[in-house]
Formats: C-alpha cells, sequence, structure tokens
C-alpha cells in the first residue's frame, strides 16, 4: 500500500531511502545559524523538473545568449504567477529558438511564393514580409503565453474563493491553527487554484522551514489574484498587529458570500439583456430581412437573382454566425461564474 501523504508529499519520488532536507531559517529570523530539519516519509526523496527534450534543445542552443541578457522581472513574475515550471532565462531560450525556427521555415515558404509569383515587386514584398510578420506574431503570443495563464488562474482564484473561505472559517471556529488551515485547504481539490496557493505555503512552511506568516507574506506577492492578495495581507496584518484570526476568517467568509452573491445577480441581469438582444437581433431581424427582399422582389424593385442570392447569405452565413457568436458569448459570461 502507498504512504498516506499529503499533495504536496505525494508529488515527490519513492525511490530512494530514507531522508532527512535540511533548510536554513529566513533572514532576519532568530537564531539563523540553527537548521530546521523536515524528516520525510520513509522511502520518499525529492523530484526534481526537468525540461522536455524540446526545452533541453532550446537551452543548449540559446542558453549562452540568454543568460548575457537583461533579466525581466515581468516574466519572472508571470511565470511564477502562471505555475509553470521554467526559469525566466530557460523560457527566454524557448522563445528565442522558437521564433528563430518560424523565421527560418516562413522564409523558405516566403522564397517558394517568390518563385510563384508574377508580378516582381508583390513577390518580394511577399518573401519579406511572410518571415518577419509570422516572427512577430510567434513571438509575441509566446510571450503573452505566461501572462494570459496568470490571468486564468487570477480568474479561477476569483471565482472560488467564497467557497474556499467558507472551509477557512469553518476550520478557524474550531481554534484550528493558521499553518494547519491551509494545509488542510491544499487537500481539497474542489477549490482548484484556491488550493494550489495552499500547496504552495505548506511548502514553504513544511518543505523550506519557513514561518507561517512568512510564507503567506509571500504568497501574497506572488498571487495572480489582487482578491487573495487582499486576503492574504490582511492576515499578515491581523496577525502582526496582535489581533484575531478568526473573526477576521468570518468576516472575510460573509464578505465574499456577498459578493459573489452581488455578481451573480449581476450575470442574470446580463443574460436577461442578452435574452432580449438575442430575440431582437438573431429571431426578428433576419424575418423582416427576409420579408422586405421578398417584396422588393416581387413588385421588381430587386433584381430576383440579388434577392435570392441575398437571401442564402441570410440563412446560411448571418443566421449561423450570429447563432454561434451569441452561444459563445453566453457561455463565455456563465463560465467566469461557474466554480
Amino acid at each position: 500500500m502507498a504512504p498516506d501523504v499529503s499533495d504536496i508529499f505525494s508529488r515527490l519520488d519513492s525511490k530512494g531511502k530514507k531522508t532527512y532536507a535540511k533548510t536554513k531559517r529566513p533572514e532576519g529570523l532568530e537564531e539563523p545559524d540553527i537548521p530546521h530539519l523536515i524528516k520525510l516519509q520513509k522511502g520518499l526523496r525529492p523530484d526534481y523538473i526537468k525540461l522536455t527534450p524540446y526545452q533541453a534543445l532550446c537551452w543548449k542552443v540559446m542558453g549562452g545568449l540568454v543568460s548575457r541578457t537583461e533579466p525581466d522581472p515581468r516574466l519572472e513574475d508571470a511565470l511564477v504567477q502562471a505555475h509553470m515550471p521554467l526559469r525566466a532565462e530557460e523560457y527566454k531560450a524557448y522563445i528565442w529558438f522558437t521564433t528563430l525556427l518560424a523565421f527560418l521555415l516562413s522564409a523558405a515558404v516566403g522564397v517558394m511564393l517568390f518563385l510563384l509569383m508574377e508580378p516582381f515587386v508583390l513577390s518580394i514584398a511577399t518573401a519579406v514580409l511572410v518571415p518577419v510578420i509570422t516572427s512577430i506574431i510567434i513571438f509575441g503570443i509566446l510571450y503573452i503565453i505566461p501572462s494570459s495563464n496568470a490571468s486564468t488562474r487570477g480568474r479561477d482564484i476569483d471565482k472560488r474563493i467564497g467557497p474556499a473561505m467558507s472551509f477557512i472559517s469553518a476550520m478557524a471556529s474550531a481554534d484550528v491553527n493558521v499553518d494547519v488551515i491551509f494545509k488542510e485547504l491544499a487537500r481539497q481539490d474542489i477549490y482548484g487554484s484556491v488550493k494550489e496557493e495552499a500547496e504552495w505555503i505548506t511548502r514553504d512552511t513544511e518543505l523550506l522551514g519557513i514561518d507561517i506568516i512568512t510564507a503567506i507574506s509571500r504568497a501574497a506577492q506572488r498571487t495572480p489574484s489582487a482578491r487573495f492578495q487582499d486576503f492574504l495581507q490582511g492576515v499578515v496584518t491581523t496577525s502582526t498587529s496582535g489581533g484575531q484570526l478568526k473573526p477576521y476568517f468570518l468576516q472575510k467568509a460573509e464578505q465574499y458570500q456577498k459578493e459573489m452573491h452581488i455578481q451573480n445577480k449581476a450575470m442574470l441581469e446580463n443574460l436577461s439583456l442578452m435574452a432580449e438582444t438575442y430575440v431582437t437581433v438573431v429571431v426578428a431581424f433576419p424575418l423582416f430581412l427576409v420579408v422586405i427582399m421578398a417584396i422588393m422582389s416581387i413588385i421588381g424593385g430587386l433584381d430576383p437573382d440579388v434577392a435570392i442570392t441575398l437571401l442564402y447569405m441570410v440563412v446560411g452565413i448571418m443566421l449561423p454566425f450570429s447563432q454561434f457568436g451569441f452561444i459563445f458569448f453566453v457561455w463565455n459570461m456563465t463560465e467566469e461564474a461557474r466554480g
């Protein structure tokens, strides 16, 4: 039988012998020279993150060049907030190598178009613009992926923070210590990205030997959610000022429940407005348009062939695209509110 451990320790490799991890206390704390001993489960050892073969190739080719460039704090923060297991230098090498590869492939396509196209000036412009535009697009997409993933995690945290706060307040009502609260929260898969943030707090306290207040403060600095950051900063402020955390947790749970109720009410109002717009734009307007074109064709003001072509465009293009557009918009709106 596998040992019953938390999600934090279940990610460790089960091979090897009994080990102990030693980490020193953070600077500024008392007794910095005393190591923090952490006893792991028997037969466990750390499992290190490895690059994929393609990422390793990117780092091998571009690593030396990237290492000589200036650090990119924005990219580093985005990678941490997105929980992407790459250093900023490694991801930058991945971006540069992929962009270079895209440039070479699109340049080959541009040369083929140059040979096939007749007008000389147009063929030269195509041969030059195709690789340039392709490289710019690839570079831009790869560079914003970490920020996009971080924003996605932030939205997931925002929509799950209400139920997660109810769990935290219930644990606090039972006089459970704050470090144990976050450790138990890290085991609850239903809280999504909030659970992942709690995992990192538990990792800092149990594996790195950082005190719980410092771990929460660091989590507040790296979380992509402004609401969760405000909550964590409140925990630090309340603890360091000598306040009680139980009333703070209960107050935050009530606050987030009220905010969730307001957001749901606003979403229902928006859906009601969308339903009225759908009836007007997608149902009524095409019917009136079809009737008007038929009447104009009958009385002779519109060529029958043109009228039939317009009817095909309305029925075959306008209606399906408007239907799918409304469906996607409503789905995206309700997806933000689903937990």
